[in-house]
């Protein structure tokens, strides 16, 4: 899929620009205002985000605009797909969880898969934002940064989309299903 520096062949760009512009198009709900212009044109001036934004797109979270930082001038995009992403389901929250585990370890941490893509797990008041742009997770539920003092007593949060509302629930780091993953953002 990548080479060994993570970047994408002219090939797989185009077809990356061409599924981003056709989700940017499709739901202008998300980004009302914005140009699609504006969006390549910040994506062909900053290449190494394309692999992480590819890396979302693998692992079926439809990654679209759904806001621009005015400080930065940087886009904002997130998972959109509308349960969490399949490719990132059945982790557990990050690396101390899994190591902690003593049998049945799922293969990978939410944490640790962000990383390795390169973008960043939402925060409770991100993922609450993004449940304003239409509603998400609604059979699925998906980790969220945790706060420092939940982690260190072995604890961390997810939400989910129920009764037409943001639940933001607890769990132990360790824990695992089938039907919670992380969605992710990424500025550009």
């Amino acid at each position: 899929m990548t080479n060994g520096n993570k970047e994408l062949s002219l090939e797989q760009r185009e077809e990356l620009f061409n599924t981003l512009k056709a989700r940017f198009e499709k739901n202008m709900n998300r980004h009302e205002g914005f140009e699609w212009d504006n969006v390549q044109a910040r994506l062909e001036v900053n290449t190494e985000k394309l692999w992480s934004l590819n890396q979302m797109e693998a692992t079926e979270g439809e990654p679209d605009v759904v806001g621009y930082d005015e400080k930065t001038g940087e886009y904002i995009f997130c998972d959109c797909s509308a349960e969490s992403p399949k490719g990132r389901r059945s982790v557990c929250y990050d690396r101390e969880a899994l190591e902690s585990r003593k049998k049945h370890k799922p293969e990978n941490s939410a944490i640790d898969m962000a990383t390795e893509m390169g973008i960043d797990l939402l925060t409770e008041e991100e993922y609450r934002e993004l449940q304003k742009l239409e509603s998400f997770d609604k059979k699925t539920s998906s980790w969220v940064q945790t706060p420092a003092n939940i982690r260190k007593l072995g604890g961390a949060i997810f939400c989910d989309w129920r009764y037409d509302t943001v639940f933001v629930y607890h769990n132990g780091a360790d824990s695992y299903y089938a039907a919670r993953g992380f969605r992710g953002s990424l500025k550009v």
